[in-house]
């Protein structure tokens, strides 16, 4: 079971929830790029390789056997904030497709280069998986 936490007087954030207060299983999931299973880019766009990440960090998630809707903290690490913000409508579109809700604690930081040099974004995730 997650509850999304909102302080009495606070505005509901948009696209994300200011904390979250979770019980079960903690799955941590490391940082996830936009390459696929084989570790190959099919890509340079942003929101193609963030869509591709969001899968990457899906699958994981499914392997502890957990589902998008036991996500509840992300950090997504981006290479231009710009391209980022250009791509909001697309990565969106996908996040409610593939994850569905936004009860998730986020944070996104721009850094200067990530590790793998085609990457463009990477998403690390913690889920928490509620009792049987």
């Amino acid at each position: 079971m997650k509850k999304a936490l909102l302080p009495a007087g606070w505005i509901k954030p948009r696209g994300y929830a200011n904390g979250v207060a979770a019980t079960g299983t903690q799955v941590f999931i490391a940082g996830q790029i936009g390459w696929d299973e084989q570790a190959q880019f099919h890509t340079d766009d942003f929101a193609a390789q963030a869509v591709q990440a969001i899968r990457n960090l899906l699958a994981v998630l499914h392997e502890a056997g957990g589902k998008p809707e036991h996500l509840v903290r992300m950090t997504w690490y981006v290479t231009d904030k710009r391209e980022y913000l250009a791509a909001l409508k697309d990565i969106g579109r996908a996040f409610r497709e593939l994850i569905g809700d936004y009860d998730i604690a986020m944070s996104a930081v721009q850094v200067v280069a990530l590790i793998e040099d085609r990457a463009k974004v990477e998403i690390e995730a913690t889920a928490v998986i509620p009792p049987r």
